[in-house]
């Protein structure tokens, strides 16, 4: 099976080309203003007119009120909403646009919860927790807490790099991985060639399995 592959966190329309050519199946662009990797929406327009066909670009959201998403779909052309607050699935699941949602991983009962409570999502991301922070940690986390059976396709995330993303995509065997600070220079600035590493890791364990 081909692991899908999101990066994550772009910032600049060079970025978002760099990661489409590497063969980037995904673009995420943070609508969080409390991120250092935030996009206003003027960014976000410039990001998406630039970005290949077949390739998704995916507006992720922490805790946003209703109007704030309704004015970020209405004016920036999003394929996927990313939930990674606290939001309700009623929440998610009102905005006519298919969406994932995000789980800060404790233990396997948060992952097998959340498959249940959400399950009208497209996916659930598994990442780091954090009592501090909604994602972005740049921390592993215990991957033998995912459950085998998986009734929401699992996107894997949370400390990945192209050091040990073929150890993850091998032993975890997700449906996607995503990445943002892994792939960085700096904070919402990705590096061409760490990008490209990381997607041929990935492919590389695909061809082997």
């Amino acid at each position: 099976m081909k692991t899908r592959i999101k990066i994550c966190g772009i910032t600049r329309v060079e970025d978002a080309l760099a990661a489409a050519h590497a063969g980037a199946d995904a673009l995420g662009l943070v609508f969080y203003e409390q991120s250092p990797r935030a996009v206003d929406i003027a960014t976000a327009q410039e990001i998406v007119a630039r970005v290949p066909a077949f390739v998704s670009v995916v507006g992720l959201f922490v805790n946003p009120d209703d109007a704030r998403v309704r004015e970020v779909v209405t004016r920036v052309r999003l394929d996927l909403l990313q939930f990674h607050g606290d939001e309700s699935p009623e929440f998610c699941d009102r905005f006519a646009i298919r969406w994932i949602k995000a789980v800060r991983v404790q233990s396997r009962h948060d992952i097998e919860d959340a498959m249940a409570r959400y399950a009208d999502a497209a996916g659930l991301l598994v990442d780091a927790y954090d009592p501090h922070l909604y994602g972005g940690t740049g921390k592993e986390f215990d991957w033998t807490l995912i459950p085998r059976q998986r009734p929401l396709p699992l996107i894997l995330a949370g400390g990945l790099q192209p050091a040990n993303v073929a150890r993850a995509v091998a032993r975890v065997k997700p449906w996607a991985v995503d990445v943002s600070g892994g792939v960085e220079v700096a904070k919402g600035l990705k590096d061409r060639l760490k990008i490209t590493e990381f997607i041929n890791e990935v492919h590389r364990v695909d061809q082997t399995d």
